[in-house]
């Protein structure tokens, strides 16, 4: 193939990329069963709570100490997007989180295409959007998404008109704030700690790390900043009336009580919640690309003396977070995801450089997981005895995510344009694998829904507001949650509810003495105990993976 047809092809390959990607992302984007936080369900709750009291302001909730447990913007945000809850179906809650994540490629794409050209540009692009971060939480109903955006937004334009904005006197820094605040007005003012530090540290180094030079012409931006995003931020505390409540739960609990001075050397140092924990999480955000990535971080390290402006002060930005976030007792990879739009312009940046077997360990996990949900697919046909059907476009999409894999495996000159793919073909392969569980099979029929119509029905959760999944199974029923982690019997839950929801494993009813069946449906299970998941592995326990779930009938 000559140079020309290479590069039409090189293109080509792109813009299927790029469609690839918008598919994966919207893909399931109403399905109960998407890869999320359990948070998502607490964001439903106060926003449900929230817009039935026909009031933005104060947050309302049931769960006990639940009310403030984040700014009220993601409230304001679900308000909007489902007209006030009357629109109360899935995708139109996380629609906005899907822009925001678009939104934060598009900076990363511009950027990019400014540095190193445009196919750097796709390359960024692509691998944020292949990071799990990005897919786990860039799609649920979150905080994560519209952070990251408002977050990156200031800093993505520093980097992009450098010098021109550092020399900005009012209104980069009043804009800045206002993006900032917004950003808090998501997740929280402590943020400004990282934020403002990464920006004193970039205008520093602007000023060739000279004190006096950096205080006299930059420091009250830094402070311009800072006022004009706690003023935002106090919007909340303005308007709210129990502002009392806010500094009990969001500042005290959720804020400043995650930095314990028990046994605070031990944590750090040790354990679960360690600095080499938060190390080894911010590599495994990534994803699939984890090996790239540090093969990456190797490179960088060793060419350390010979990069670029932008490339430094995005390595100023990573670690500014990383060492922020090591102060907390409470330690989380979840924390460094507002770096992982600066991770990912870096590993654009270093694609070509990285070694094909580090390509080649991504695409073979990425083949042997698509390889795993094929063969799940089939064992879950059989253990359902048909119940869980599949159509075409499935097999279709397993078909052709392996095909694209293995070509990119067995060709090296393309594997560096297939990769990001074949690792978003993971994403669609894996959403692609609930289908029975998020169409007919894993509802209940229009029949049952209008049965249970103004009905209390008792339904099983194993996290704290998951009950509101549900209200998406049965619209128009009165939701009450009993913990499936306790011994409850059909017998039990008779005594306390007319209509209740119980799970059980495929082929084994329960005996529901003097009730009445009114529908049935295909569930998966979650959140196993290490005995569980032994058995999963090593005893092909399907019944710990998916279950049966009967909506019964019990007249008083």
């Amino acid at each position: 193939m000559n140079a020309p047809s290479q590069d039409r092809a090189r293109t080509w390959v792109y813009w299927c990329t790029l469609a690839l990607a918008i598919l994966t992302y919207v893909y399931g984007l109403d399905s109960l069963h998407i890869p999320k936080n359990g948070d998502e369900y607490v964001y439903t709750h106060i926003l449900r709570e929230t817009a039935e009291s026909e009031q933005l302001l104060p947050l309302q909730s049931e769960l006990d100490g639940m009310r403030n447990t984040k700014p009220p913007m993601i409230y304001w945000q679900g308000i909007v997007s489902t007209s006030w809850a009357q629109d109360w179906q899935q995708w139109q809650l996380r629609w906005p989180s899907l822009i925001y994540t678009f939104l934060t490629g598009l900076l990363i794409f511009l950027l990019l295409r400014k540095e190193s050209g445009m196919a750097q540009a796709f390359t960024g692009l692509f691998v944020f959007l292949a990071f799990m971060t990005s897919y786990r939480y860039g799609r649920p109903y979150l905080t994560d998404p519209p952070m990251v955006f408002w977050l990156s937004l200031p800093a993505f334009a520093l980097l992009w008109s450098r010098p021109a904005l550092f020399e900005s006197r009012f209104f980069f820094p009043l804009q800045a704030g206002l993006a900032l605040g917004i950003a808090f007005l998501y997740k929280s003012f402590m943020l400004l700690l990282p934020v403002g530090l990464t920006f004193a540290i970039w205008y520093w180094r602007e000023r060739d790390y000279r004190v006096a030079p950096f205080l006299l012409r930059d420091s009250y931006k830094l402070v311009m900043m800072a006022l004009v995003s706690l003023a935002v931020f106090s919007v909340w505390f303005i308007f709210d009336p129990d502002p009392r409540a806010i500094l009990e739960e969001f500042v005290f609990k959720e804020n400043v009580g995650k930095v314990s001075q028990d046994n605070y050397l031990a944590k750090l140092l040790w354990g679960g919640s360690s600095i080499w924990s938060q190390a080894g999480g911010l590599v495994l955000n990534t994803g699939l690309l984890f090996v790239p990535t540090v093969v990456m971080f190797w490179l960088a390290w060793r060419n350390r003396h010979e990069q670029g402006a932008v490339e430094r002060m995005l390595w100023i930005w990573i670690a500014v977070y990383f060492v922020i976030f090591c102060l907390p007792t409470q330690r989380s990879a979840r924390y460094l995801i507002p770096v992982m739009p600066a991770i990912a312009v870096l590993l654009a940046m270093y694609w070509h450089r990285l070694p094909v077997w580090a390509l080649r360990l991504s695409l073979t996990i990425a083949a042997v997981a698509i390889l795993g949900v094929a063969a799940f697919t089939f064992k879950l046909q059989i253990y359902f005895d048909g119940m869980a059907s599949y159509p075409m476009t499935v097999w279709l999409i397993l078909t052709g995510s392996f095909l694209v894999t293995t070509f990119a495996l067995v060709k090296r000159d393309w594997i560096h344009q297939l990769t990001p793919a074949s690792l978003l073909s993971v994403y669609l392969v894996l959403a692609a694998f609930f289908y029975p569980f998020d169409h007919q099979q894993g509802q209940y029929s229009l029949t049952v829904q209008k049965t249970v119509a103004g009905k209390e029905v008792g339904v099983p959760y194993n996290f704290r507001a998951k009950y509101e999944r549900y209200r998406f199974l049965l619209p128009e029923a009165r939701i009450t949650g009993y913990r499936s982690d306790q011994p409850f019997s059909p017998e039990s839950l008779k005594k306390d509810y007319d209509y209740f929801s119980y799970r059980h494993p495929s082929g084994k009813q329960p005996d529901y003495s003097n009730c009445e069946v009114l529908g049935t449906r295909l569930e998966v299970r979650t959140r196993h105990n290490s005995q569980e998941i032994r058995e999963i592995i090593f005893d092909n326990r399907m019944d710990h993976l998916f279950v049966e779930e009967d909506l019964v009938h019990c007249p008083a």
